[in-house]
């Protein structure tokens, strides 16, 4: 054919780069990357795949988009030296990942696309996944917070902890009593963590300690330990919303140096020849072993030495790669202590410079000086961590001798700075000698930090008054405030969709996510009807969802119409779930009395966990089980009073629980809670509080509004009063004849089946100690309940405050307490990565 004779064909535009599947973010490759895991990571086709199948092919398909970011950043960190924040925390509740990811990447319509042209059930792929329950409660709660904020705000971070092979137990309720039930997380593998098998540490326990003098003639010592482990890293990515930016989740599982003795085998001796692996694993089997039996508070303390053992030799080593000489370390990182748990870092470090390193005690202690902050979570003295001076000498004999020399030097200088005040030195020494000598893990914190910080106004003044007093007199300079934060992603994004479509579309797109005072935009909104309607149905809604799931998994029917009055929180008697249950018993015992009594349709709604050896907490929690089948089976008050306990609370069920309530029970006596985040995620959601002038429920106040906060009972100020005049609780008991009939009817069995003695353990303790002054603010509590009631009764107004507290909680967004950090006490910079 003759070229020159064809007819010129019209000017191509050039194709469209073709998505690469493992990475591509549109709804096609999503559903081919679904497809890909599903027959090539998990080896089944879809007819025959499992829930658990058709999960963890979703959850690859997000895990490899997530890397991709992750890799990135960790290549330019290591480029440019970046500072560095490393979290050490004993707890890290994370939640489920999956749909944090999706909405991290933005991608979560996309999947959902793409789930529907696969015919997936979403929601039950969502169900599927195990939830990590490696923490406690709020402290392990706000750690993963911060590490999604580290991420968000672009600063360069490192999460360190501990793999627990088993988290916080499961809760079940059987015959109304809490059973606990192994939390086997890891039973169908983790998608979201790569093992790191060849990055390890050794940790050593026990033994003695030898002088020496090295090469240079200077005396050294050198540890002889009785047992070593090791430490195997594994990483979970965490993305950052809208960013580039990844921090690293490094937790740390323990295994024995030899797997296998086949010398002990050999002989005949078939348990010794695995009896190393069997006591190395058991370090991080369980979170939080009962501590009241020896073995138990020896394995607590192995714990907390191992994870800081492992992390800063990880530390040491990352610095030896990407900046060199250990001169700078503290130029490289900051190590942030969340709480006392990871306080053995200050002594570790010091050992690790000046036995591993070479270094001199005075040049070691300005590095570790510089390197660690502080975070102060409790005002109770005895939640204070002690070690007994005897366990140190069995378990950790070196850093005995290092804390002594710290404790030496130390009191030194508070001799110097206090003439003559003997009574001062006791008192801050870092051994306690009163019954017993023991090593107070918050004064090694103190002394070997540059900056510690309480985590509400209210709490950083209290620490500074009370448990801390003589060191801030001592350095005024160390001692700040940051005031919790959760983060909005998970808190609202994630689990309340309906309200984060409405906020982004009032406020024009979805910059609050990453800014939360943009939700002061939503304030002309709540004068607009139309608006509030909306918002009604937002609401309704949630608790239509959580209705369902209570009457499937704690078979109770409830009436989405009812005010949802909630507390969720770990159970303990400082948090005054029992004032909360008097509430109730005089509601109920008010219609009994006079059937024609207006009460509102309450739904009283309760979760937590009480910690397996904690008998009250658990009796609480009988006592809200007894009363809900009393109450929701008398048919004179069918429909206007209800009490149901979700089962297992956690962060999956708090994120059922936030959207849905109408009230947040924040009710621990003033002086006593830290801050509270609890009332943070409620308050972002809606929900108005009844609360104390105790921990953030202070700024919150102030932030929203007295006028739409419920505020009872005494201040810090009047509770210390009442302490130093001499409180009597059995006077208030003679005096309030509801409170006393209250009390009595309890007593008298109704709730026990005929049983008056069941509840006496916790109704003697109100009436003889009450030491959480539950019966001093009885009846203002009851008070303002009733305003409560009143309040309800106005939907319009409730509604009106309802969208108030959202507009106004842009001030407790972790993001904002993580660049507060960075400037006043990291005085680290962001570092911005490129999507």
């Amino acid at each position: 054919m003759n070229t020159a004779q064809t007819p010129q064909s019209a000017p191509q535009a050039p194709a469209a780069p073709r998505e690469r599947t493992r990475t591509g973010m549109s709804q096609e490759a999503l559903k081919q990357a679904f497809i890909d895991n599903l027959f090539y990571v998990q080896g089944r086709f879809r007819d025959v795949a499992t829930p658990n199948d058709l999960y963890m092919a979703a959850a690859y398909t997000v895990r490899d988009r997530l890397l991709e970011r992750w890799l990135k950043c960790a290549q330019d960190y290591k480029d440019t030296a970046a500072r560095t924040v490393c979290y050490l925390s004993a707890e890290f509740l994370l939640g489920p990942h999956l749909a944090n990811n999706l909405l991290n990447l933005g991608i979560t319509e996309a999947a959902h696309a793409a789930g529907v042209e696969l015919e997936l059930d979403f929601a039950e792929i969502m169900a599927t996944e195990e939830e990590p329950g490696l923490g406690n409660g709020g402290l392990g709660r706000l750690a993963a917070c911060y590490m999604d904020s580290l991420s968000t705000v672009q600063i360069p971070a490192i999460g360190y902890g501990i793999r627990y092979e088993f988290g916080i137990f499961d809760q079940e309720i059987e015959n109304g009593w809490q059973v606990e039930k192994s939390d086997t997380w890891l039973k169908n593998g983790n998608p979201w963590e790569i093992p790191r098998y060849k990055l390890r540490f050794p940790v050593k326990f026990g033994g003695h300690t030898e002088q020496y003098h090295d090469e240079h003639g200077i005396l050294r010592v050198r540890w002889a330990a009785d047992l070593e482990v090791n430490g195997v890293a594994y990483d979970t990515p965490i993305l950052g919303y809208g960013v580039g930016n990844v921090s690293l989740l490094r937790l740390w599982k323990s295994e024995a140096p030899e797997s296998f003795d086949f010398q002990a085998f050999n002989v005949g001796d078939y348990y010794g020849a695995v009896h190393a692996k069997i006591e190395a694993e058991t370090l991080s089997k369980v979170l939080y072993p009962n501590d009241e039996p020896e073995a138990g508070k020896e394995l607590r303390l192995k714990q907390q030495y191992f994870f800081v053992s492992c992390s800063l030799q990880d530390m040491i080593r990352l610095h030896l790669h990407t900046v060199g000489g250990l001169d700078s370390f503290a130029e490289k990182f900051v190590a942030q202590l969340n709480d006392t748990h990871p306080a053995l870092a200050v002594a570790e470090l010091m050992r690790l410079l000046i036995d591993e390193h070479g270094m001199g005690w005075d040049q070691a202690w300005d590095i570790t000086h510089r390197t660690f902050c502080y975070t102060n979570h409790t005002l109770l003295p005895e939640a204070l961590e002690t070690w007994s001076v005897r366990l140190f000498e069995k378990l950790l004999p070196r850093h005995l001798e290092i804390i002594y020399e710290i404790n030496r030097r130390f009191l030194d200088e508070v001799r110097i700075r206090f003439l003559g005040d003997e009574g001062r030195v006791a008192r801050m020494s870092l051994i306690s000698e009163d019954g017993g000598r023991r090593v107070r893990m918050a004064h090694l914190a103190v002394v070997g930090a540059r900056a510690v910080n309480g985590v509400a106004e209210l709490h950083s003044n209290l620490v500074k008054t009370t448990i801390l007093k003589d060191f801030y007199e001592l350095w005024p300079e160390r001692f700040h405030n940051v005031t919790n934060g959760v983060t909005p992603r998970r808190f609202i994004g994630v689990s309340n969709p309906r309200l984060a479509k409405l906020i982004t579309e009032t406020c024009g797109d979805d910059r609050w996510l990453r800014d939360l005072s943009c939700l002061r935009q939503l304030e002309p909104y709540a004068d607009d009807a139309g608006f509030r309607e909306r918002w009604r149905a937002v609401k309704t809604a949630a608790k239509r969802d959580l209705a369902r799931w209570l009457e499937k998994h704690a078979w109770v029917k409830v009436d989405p119409q009812s005010l949802f009055d909630v507390q969720a929180k770990r159970m303990h008697e400082y948090k005054r779930q029992h004032l909360n249950l008097l509430h109730i018993v005089s509601l109920y015992q008010r219609i009994k009395q006079n059937p024609n009594h207006s009460v509102v349709p309450r739904t009283c709604i309760f979760g937590g966990k009480a910690a397996p050896g904690y008998y009250m907490a658990k009796l609480m929690i009988k006592l809200i089980n007894a009363l809900g089948e009393v109450i929701n089976h008398d048919p004179q008050v069918n429909g206007t009073l209800r009490v149901a306990f979700m089962p297992n609370f956690s962060v999956q069920n708090g994120q059922r629980l936030y959207p849905a309530a109408d009230l947040s029970e924040q009710i621990s006596l003033a002086g006593k809670e830290a801050s509270g985040t609890g009332n943070m995620k409620f308050s972002m959601n809606g929900a108005l509080t009844i609360g104390t002038l105790d921990g953030a429920n202070v700024e919150i106040r102030e932030e929203v509004g007295p006028e739409n906060f419920f505020l009872f009972g005494m201040t810090a100020d009047e509770v210390h009063q009442r302490q130093v005049e001499g409180y009597r609780p059995w006077e208030i008991y003679q005096g309030d004849a509801e409170l006393k009939s209250v009390i009595d009817l309890i007593n008298s069995g109704l709730f026990s089946h005929g049983d008056p003695t069941l509840f006496r353990p916790l109704t003697d303790h109100l009436v003889n100690q009450d030491p959480f002054m539950v019966l001093a603010d009885y009846r203002a509590y009851v008070n303002c309940q009733a305003r409560v009631g009143t309040a309800w009764t106005d939907q319009t107004q409730w509604d009106r405050m309802s969208i108030l507290n959202v507009a106004r909680m842009g001030k407790f967004s972790s993001d904002r307490a993580i660049r507060e950090y960075a400037e006043h006490i990291w005085q680290v910079e962001a570092k911005p990565v490129a999507c």
